[in-house]
């Protein structure tokens, strides 16, 4: 099974701080925390705004596994996250969706913000055991410090978006 679509969550979720960007914060409301689900049917029932709040946390828990695999930290990376897999544990089902044949989700019964942090953090989990903490970061363009998990065959990207490499270059 491919959870790299969960894993792709926390990455998501970390890069709605604006941190370097000139967008701010994309989590500022209950409307932006739907466009940010807009694609995960599964996840847009029911937000609260307490949803929102406990996201805005996670954000910052997320933010600490990347920081600490980019500081080449493992130990401190995997302590964060199997702090996260206890706190939110997955719950898998079996899902038939959107005229996709059968699948397993890992994150269909509790809050939303519940569903999230336990697709997020078992998604990470998984990517890192499989391609190991070099590969998650923190952008190096200044001023940014978005996230990425490099999944490069060669394993050299240090930036989040092609938009920061850019930027890096021309300066």
């Amino acid at each position: 099974m491919d959870l790299s679509s969960y894993a792709e969550l926390a990455v998501r979720l970390v890069n709605t701080d604006g941190l370097g960007h000139d967008d701010g914060d994309q989590l500022g409301s209950l409307d932006s925390l739907r466009a940010l689900l807009a694609d995960r049917e599964h996840l847009s029932r029911g937000i609260t705004r307490d949803d929102l709040e406990i996201l805005r946390q996670l954000r910052d828990d997320f933010r600490a596994v990347f920081s600490a695999c980019a500081e080449g930290d493992g130990a401190r990376a995997a302590e964060r996250l199997n702090g996260l897999l206890m706190q939110y544990p997955v719950h898998p089902q079996l899902s038939g969706h959107d005229g996709q044949p059968w699948h397993v989700h890992y994150t269909e019964s509790g809050s939303m913000s519940a569903k999230y942090a336990a697709g997020a953090a078992m998604g990470l989990a998984v990517r890192i055991t499989s391609l190991g903490t070099g590969r998650f970061g923190v952008c190096r363009a200044a001023p940014c410090q978005g996230a990425y998990i490099d999944t490069s065959a060669r394993g050299g990207r240090r930036y989040c978006s092609a938009r920061c490499e850019a930027r890096a270059s021309s300066s």
